[in-house]
């Protein structure tokens, strides 16, 4: 190649363009792929997405939506039942749809990938009944974007000794 000829890579030269980027740290990271995988989700009423991690490496993913192959709720209508908590709140959920955590749990052993003692991250809380799967499969720490209903799930956190930690990013 002629010496008056430069081949224009950034990573040679350490990243001069990007040096003033900061690079993401892991929580950062996996809550920002969280967030990603939301996208996918096909619920009408939010879009969910979590990611299982252990060791810094992802073992599964999901997203809120129907079963595979069923109809899903931005496809059809959203068929909404009613609970009410001990406390006397109403809680409203869709027949439909599985949730992100449920789904990512779900890939995990259609794959046969263990997941105990791994983290989670979710972009919301997790509600009372993903909780407690959560807990069930040996999950250490869920981290969360948005809170969602966390009155409802403060009990189960503290019985269990698993750790909810809030990870807010900023996807503008």
């Amino acid at each position: 190649m002629p010496e008056d000829q430069q081949i224009d890579n950034c990573c040679s030269r350490g990243g001069d363009e990007n040096r003033d980027e900061k690079r993401l740290g892991w929580h950062e990271y996996f809550m920002n792929v969280a967030h990603l995988i939301s996208r996918r989700a096909t619920c009408t009423r939010g879009h969910i997405g979590a990611v299982l991690v252990r060791d810094n490496n992802i073992l599964s993913t999901g997203y809120n939506g129907a079963p595979s192959g069923l109809p899903h709720c931005n496809e059809t209508t959203c068929r909404i039942y009613r609970s009410t908590h001990p406390d006397g709140t109403v809680e409203e959920n869709c027949v439909n749809t599985i949730h992100a955590e449920i789904n990512a749990i779900a890939q995990a052993a259609k794959h046969g990938v263990s997941i105990k003692d791994a983290d989670i991250y979710i972009t919301a809380s997790p509600c009372i009944h993903c909780l407690k799967v959560l807990i069930n499969v040996g999950i250490k720490t869920i981290y969360y974007d948005k809170p969602y209903k966390i009155e409802h799930i403060s009990e189960l956190l503290r019985l269990s000794g698993v750790k909810l930690v809030h990870i807010h990013v900023d996807n503008t």
